[in-house]
């Protein structure tokens, strides 16, 4: 071990949400000195406002590139052998289904792609022709409601109980001693350089504490934006999902069914241990731009600004995004299409152009590394992103990896991403905003203060990983 890595002081910003935590993870496993290690954040670990605060996730193999087969098989050996995650991993399987000619067609292209990859997908994924085939592995979909859908099978895939994994880390970083800031003594204001104006030395936070160190990583997810300038390659975009409850004899009916998904509807899990079960549409996210002037600007810009449900809590989704979702249930689960559905609101993640990450030092500041660009797919790479950003740290990181990682303004549309279009703003969207019904004072803090019973329970309640 170098003798460096004993005495390198580091502050991870963001360090209560997916990549930050995975960061400060693999500081203490590379044997980083666990009190020179500092995780700031807005709210405690698992971070209110982190889109890995959440209920679950998807997991599944991701093969648009070989980046991307590599990170998702470094992470699923994570899930499966890692103590931190093992107990986090729900392998109940996965059904992507469509039924149009067009959505039939993409899914054979990704079909053949999974049994040709060369990474033993052949074993565990499955073409399912018929609607009796996609029964028999879903029993309790609605034969009425799939008419003509075909579908992949996915045995190995499933869900990932995502806040629970992240207080996992969390437990760990306590258990060994690191620091942390909270509030506004872990709510980024600027970076903190030495005399040459260049080198990044720390950070200061909103209530003007400073802390200084040899190395910083941003890793504040959709707000990273918001806090530094970068150059439009990062557009932070809002996704929705609902909750509902199902009574004990339900929630025992649907335990161990597998993710269903569907690219036209979108998608749902199976019940937590509290019977609460997790929908969401697809569509291809809302913006919502403001005029702000992040670190480093040299003016004001229109900038996507996150508008945090954990500060927000009487923020739902729009009109169009709830009756999108009643048509989600009313295709996979019509016999709770009259439930009550309770926890509505939006979950922000940040898109770049071409969906890689931006994990790279930042070109103008040395020793301030970013570490975000998630482009709503990085949640299940909990268990190793942070080796990489450690890597980048050291100056090891590997030249496949860098490249997809690296800085790269004008390099496309992060409105559009990949996506089948451009995300539209939530400015032009009504019925998310309920300011004038404004709960009391009180009533508010007290809701924000959000209990570890109730984070098990719903967690902050983002949207799926896909």
């Amino acid at each position: 071990m170098p003798s460096s890595r004993s005495s390198t002081k580091v502050i991870v910003v963001g360090g209560a949400g997916t990549i930050g935590s995975s960061t400060a993870l693999h500081l203490l496993r590379n044997g980083y000195t666990a009190s020179n290690i500092t995780v700031l954040d807005t709210f405690e670990i698992p971070s209110a406002q982190s889109a890995g605060n959440d209920l679950n996730k998807i997991m599944g193999i991701r093969l648009r590139n070989p980046v991307d087969v590599q990170l998702s098989l470094e992470a699923r050996d994570g899930w499966t052998n890692d103590e931190v995650f093992q107990p986090y991993f729900h392998r109940t399987g996965r059904l992507d289904c469509g039924s149009t000619p067009e959505e039939i067609e993409g899914l054979k292209k990704a079909y053949k792609k999974s049994i040709n990859a060369g990474v033993g997908l052949e074993k565990t994924t499955f073409w399912l022709e018929t609607e009796d085939e996609i029964l028999e592995k879903m029993p309790l979909l609605d034969r009425e409601q799939i008419k003509g859908w075909q579908a992949i099978w996915s045995s190995d895939g499933g869900w990932l109980a995502a806040a629970k994994a992240i207080n996992s880390i969390g437990n760990v970083l306590k258990k060994e001693g690191v620091n942390f800031g909270f509030g506004g003594a872990g709510s980024f204001r600027a970076p903190l350089f030495a005399e040459d104006g260049t080198t990044c030395v720390g950070v200061e936070t909103v209530d003007g504490t400073k802390y200084f160190a040899d190395k910083v990583v941003l890793a504040a997810g959709a707000w990273s934006s918001t806090l530094v300038d970068l150059e439009d390659q990062c557009i932070s975009k809002a996704w929705v999902y609902a909750h509902m409850q199902l009574t004990p004899e339900e929630a025992k009916e649907y335990k161990d069914v597998p993710v269903v998904y569907n690219g036209a509807l979108g998608f749902f899990f199976e019940p937590n241990e509290y019977g609460v079960i997790k929908v969401c549409d697809e569509f291809p996210g809302f913006t919502r731009f403001k005029e702000h002037q992040p670190y480093g600007a040299s003016a004001p810009k229109k900038v996507s600004v996150p508008r945090s449900h954990a500060k927000h809590p009487t923020d739902t989704i729009p009109d169009e995004s709830e009756a999108s979702i009643g048509r989600a249930v009313d295709a996979f689960l019509p016999r709770f299409k009259d439930k009550k559905r309770f926890n509505q609101a939006l979950c922000w993640c940040t898109d770049t152009a071409d969906a890689n990450l931006l994990i790279c030092e930042h070109p103008k500041w040395k020793n301030f590394v970013l570490a975000t660009g998630d482009s709503g797919h990085s949640f299940k790479l909990l268990p190793s992103i942070g080796k990489h950003v450690v890597e980048l740290l050291e100056g090891n990181l590997a030249e496949d990896l860098a490249n997809s990682w690296k800085w790269r303004p004008g390099s496309g549309d992060a409105l559009k991403s990949i996506r089948a279009a451009r995300a539209r703003d939530l400015a032009d969207l009504p019925g998310w905003n309920h300011d004038d019904k404004t709960d009391s004072l009180a009533t508010s803090v007290g809701r924000l203060e959000i209990s570890k019973e109730e984070t098990a329970k719903t967690g902050a309640g983002c949207t799926a990983e896909i």
